[in-house]
């Protein structure tokens, strides 16, 4: 029995991962079954259809005929309260859960048909840290630029750039699981980013975090749409969702209430007392 290292482990497993990913990037470029829009781009970068989730076991469903269709170059916000389908929504358009009906697009690819196509095309920031904690912080990030196909020359050049902007340079070739909270978020939000997604999906990314991680989070989605691409995260903070978004869809038990666009009128300023109307019990009843 051959017993390798970390090191070797990592290097014998990323090999064959650049193989797999490099085929799949040369499939998404010839593939021809994309849905697009006259100027030859895809009309929605997240389109998701008519979305129902029941969990095993369950007589209910989480999430019931959801339909999202988010334009390319927004911040979209996702609000609802604990349990009313924002995570399982998140974790059904990324591929991690299956899902009974309808179907997600991203960038014109299916999640259900064409999941490895879609995936290359998201970033996913979870609410729950899910690194390798045993790694550096530099390991992990090269092992999730190795899943992407990501070039040394362009990861080395994005690290950096992530590392000044986050401020974690002091803390890269440390082992995650003696970084901070914040810490951890940075290192999910570098190591989604590395590959420069089309989609960056974020679920709850701000919980927790000091005020100076969420100017940085903030800057840094601006930044990442105002290069054409898209930003899709849920959060409790309605106030911040007012401020950031471009528009914002309201869920309450596992239903759609309302689609707003934040730019239009007073919505920025009636947010608050919209959320309450739909979700607050004692204004539903």
């Amino acid at each position: 029995m051959k017993f390798l290292n970390k090191k070797q482990a990592i290097v014998e497993n990323n090999e064959n991962i650049e193989e797999n990913v490099e085929n799949t990037t040369t499939e998404i470029i010839e593939s021809d079954n994309i849905e697009t829009t006259e100027n030859g781009d895809v009309e929605y970068m997240l389109d998701i259809d008519h979305l129902s989730k029941k969990y095993l076991n369950s007589p209910h469903y989480s999430v019931t005929d959801l339909t999202i269709k988010v334009k390319k170059g927004e911040i979209f916000g996702f609000l609802g309260q604990n349990g009313a389908g924002k995570s399982t929504t998140i974790k059904c358009l990324t591929g991690i859960y299956p899902f009974d009906s309808g179907d997600i697009k991203v960038n014109g690819y299916s999640i259900k048909t064409e999941p490895l196509k879609a995936k290359l095309n998201i970033g996913y920031v979870p609410d729950n840290h899910a690194v390798y904690d045993n790694l550096t912080g530099r390991e992990y990030v090269n092992c999730i630029a190795d899943l992407y196909g990501v070039s040394e020359e362009d990861r080395t050049a994005r690290l950096e750039e992530y590392l000044k902007i986050f401020k974690l340079g002091f803390a890269i070739d440390r082992q995650i699981k003696g970084y901070s909270h914040g810490m951890k978020q940075k290192i999910c939000i570098i190591a989604a980013l590395i590959h420069q997604p089309k989609l960056w999906v974020l679920d709850e990314p701000m919980v927790g975090l000091d005020p100076q991680s969420i100017f940085e989070i903030i800057n840094r989605m601006k930044a990442h749409v105002s290069s054409g691409n898209t930003v899709f995260f849920s959060s409790h903070n309605i106030d911040l969702v007012a401020k950031l978004c471009d528009r914002v869809a309201i869920i309450h038990d596992g239903q759609l209430c309302t689609i707003m666009d934040l730019n239009e009128g007073c919505n920025r300023d009636r947010l608050e007392d919209v959320f309450r109307g739909y979700t607050m019990k004692e204004n539903r009843e």
